[in-house]
């Protein structure tokens, strides 16, 4: 199959017969072709319409990988990387057909260097399974995504998530990874080392990059030590403005808080609902603080003082951990609580950031947005770094509503673009966000589409995101 095949979406059906069939022959029962197996590997947390693989290889070494890729490379046959379809923006669609790769078997964690605060893990591993291991070490890996995602896909989409306003995102916890080009040879980006002017920083190439130019097959995160103590507290304020304006104030001080994050009215009382929490329905904020017993009651001491010159009420915080626990799983589920609003309704998650100074502004003029066009959006945001998320409900079968809900969104991103801020600050670009990436980025696009096509020039990883099917 041409270059230009691929591009415009053309189905080679005789390769893809021959690659069903190598598969087949080459790893058995543990590439499986149902109907039903490869409809939950085009599974897709958003309205984007599922579209499916040929088949599923459950890949279990990097050896699998590799052998994978080279019959894909041999037959020009695109191949999708899966971690736990956790993703948000069609990432792990199929718009060409081909193999989805499986990764939920390679969950081994390689080596942990407790001295040197590091670790290397396959990339099928979650988050959560990862911690569960590391717990006995003092140890643990910060980047915390509402999903329990897996580690590969959190670095191929350059994730993020609560902690980040302390411990950074994807892109500042992965020292090192392995990777498995479109040749089918497997290469290393880096060593542990914790800097180095060796060349080309290919890390971060590949760390964000949705599988478009390799296929991972381990990675080297670093760690951090499991705070003394550990207090969180919620807040709540009059207006939105005046909770952004306490998180402004809050970061230009330099108070080392661990999460804050913010909710909308709309999202709290969601979040009441499905969570039993029993919050005032106003605008809040969820806070955490990492250190000592001393240094975590002086912050949060400091912090009580901003929000009550913002209007804030009592700032209540607690060290108890089931406590803590309670208030933060009710975090995480804010997507299915605002799925709770609208049962039977889809939920289209998107996320944008803006620089921090800015935050009031963007999400004010959100919220006035939402309430002008009369929908059903609650906010909640990462609002430590100025990344917020609306989850906006809708018919996802009804033509006006989907029409409705993609001007809404194209609006937020030309908002927060306007802004100086970016249209995703963790999802990434899959299939949705591409017409914004050029309004955002311009020239530096076609940079892009042509270190894609040096290290993928048949285009079979990932073919269909980040750029059109029609590249470049």
């Amino acid at each position: 199959m041409a270059l230009a095949d691929i591009r415009t979406g053309f189905r080679n059906e005789q390769a893809i017969a021959e690659a069903l069939t190598r598969f087949s022959a080459r790893f058995g029962p543990n590439f499986q072709t149902g109907q039903a197996i490869r409809a939950q590997h085009a599974h897709t947390t958003t309205y984007i319409p599922p579209q499916l693989p040929d088949g599923v290889l459950f890949v279990e070494s990097a050896d699998d990988v590799k052998a994978a890729v080279a019959i894909c490379a041999a037959l020009k046959v695109p191949l999708i990387p899966f971690g736990t379809g956790s993703s948000l923006e069609g990432q792990v669609n199929a718009p060409h057909g081909g193999i989805s790769l499986d990764f939920s078997r390679m969950n081994r964690v390689l080596s942990v260097n407790a001295e040197d605060l590091d670790c290397t893990v396959e990339p099928g591993i979650t988050r959560e399974a990862l911690n569960t291991y590391l717990r006995d070490t003092g140890l643990f890996f910060p980047i915390d995504p509402g999903a329990n995602a897996s580690i590969g896909g959190m670095a191929s989409t350059r994730a993020s998530g609560t902690n980040a306003v302390r411990y950074g995102t994807m892109k500042d916890n992965v020292l090192a990874v392995t990777a498995v080009t479109a040749t089918g040879e497997e290469i290393r980006t880096a060593t542990r080392a914790r800097k180095s002017s060796a060349g080309y920083d290919l890390t971060a190439l590949l760390v964000g990059s949705e599988g478009t130019l390799g296929v991972l097959t381990s990675v080297t995160l670093r760690l951090q030590g499991i705070p003394a103590v550990i207090a969180g507290g919620v807040c709540g304020f009059p207006t939105l403005t005046d909770a952004c304006n306490a998180v402004i104030m809050t970061i230009q001080l330099g108070i080392p808080v661990a999460r804050i994050e913010l909710l909308n009215t709309l999202q709290v009382r969601a979040c009441n609902a499905y969570s039993g929490l029993q919050l005032p329905e106003q605008p809040t904020l969820f806070l955490e603080f990492h250190g000592s017993a001393e240094t975590v009651r002086l912050q949060s001491e400091e912090f009580g003082a901003i929000a009550a010159e913002y209007g804030g009420g009592t700032f209540n915080w607690t060290a108890d951990a089931a406590e803590r626990a309670k208030l933060w799983k009710a975090r995480h589920d804010v997507y299915w609580a605002a799925k709770g609003l609208r049962p039977g309704f889809a939920v289209i998650a998107t996320d944008v950031c803006v620089p921090i100074s800015r935050l009031a502004d963007c999400v004010s003029e959100t919220e006035a947005d939402i309430e002008a066009h009369g929908l059903i959006a609650p906010i909640v945001g990462h609002a430590g770094d100025g990344n917020f998320h609306v989850s906006l409900l809708l018919d996802d079968g009804s033509p006006a509503d989907v029409e409705i809900a993609e001007a809404f969104i194209t609006r937020l991103n030309a908002r927060a673009l306007a802004m100086d801020g970016t249209c995703t600050g963790e999802h990434g670009i899959g299939q949705g966000k591409q017409v914004f990436l050029p309004q955002e980025l311009g020239g530096s696009v076609g940079l892009m589409r042509q270190v894609k096509q040096a290290l993928d020039p048949d285009g079979i990883l990932n073919p269909g995101k980040i750029f059109p099917t029609g590249w470049p």
